[in-house]
């Protein structure tokens, strides 16, 4: 009966990881389609200001502020949909195990040093006048 509860448990703690993982996903790529959609409008609105309206109509500015904007826009969809890959929650709890090792390996490394500096045999014996 308890191993039951501690089996569903798991599933549930993994479910909901998952779930988390999938809201967080689906996060992002609503911001980047978001994006994409200001990024239309912005272009737009900058061709009309610079041609309609003629401001700044001596050069055509729009052209770097959009190819400007684009970069960002693909660096923004590599992150999204590149670096996430690579990178997700599977290389985040593999990068942390490897610190923590790493941390008590040199912790254990520290308590070697002072073990050898410091025996406890001869800091617990008392001295006799």
């Amino acid at each position: 009966m308890f191993s039951k509860n501690k089996n569903r448990s798991e599933v549930d703690l993994e479910q909901h990881e998952m779930l988390e993982n999938a809201q967080t996903r689906i996060k992002q790529k609503k911001r980047l389609y978001v994006h994409f959609v200001i990024f239309l409008i912005g272009s737009v609105f900058m061709i009309l200001i610079n041609k309609i309206l003629k401001y700044g109509d001596t050069y055509d500015w729009f052209i770097w502020c959009i190819t400007f904007w684009a970069f960002l826009f693909i660096i923004h969809a590599f992150n999204v949909f590149i670096t996430q890959k690579f990178m997700g929650k599977d290389w985040e709890r593999a990068q942390r195990e490897k610190l923590v090792a790493r941390q008590k390996k040199r912790i254990s490394e520290i308590q070697k040093e002072i073990e050898t500096d410091f025996p406890l045999a001869k800091i617990n014996k008392k001295i006799e006048p």
